[in-house]
């Protein structure tokens, strides 16, 4: 979803310019665009009767940090056992 959103012509999109692409119903694809904005993904502007969404790049890019350094530290083979 988030590519749909950030694929949409000005990288804003509402429910019913993204529902093509998934075999879900609005209200099931709006939960999850509500989903992702209140983990910070994506931000919300209310237009009329549509909400349209933008994917929130500053939070991606943290994420993304986090990501990194996770797959760093999985990669690691040290215990965090003590040595005994």
């Amino acid at each position: 979803m988030l590519s749909e959103v950030a694929a949409h012509p000005g990288g804003e999109a509402c429910v019913c310019d993204i529902s093509g692409p998934f075999e879900l119903s609005q209200p099931t694809i709006s939960h999850h665009l509500k989903v992702l904005r209140q983990a910070g993904l994506v931000t919300s502007e209310r237009r009329a009767t549509w909400v349209y969404y933008r994917v929130n790049t500053e939070a991606l890019q943290q994420l993304s940090g986090l990501l990194g350094d996770l797959a760093t530290v999985v990669g690691e083979t040290r215990s965090c056992e003590a040595d005994q």
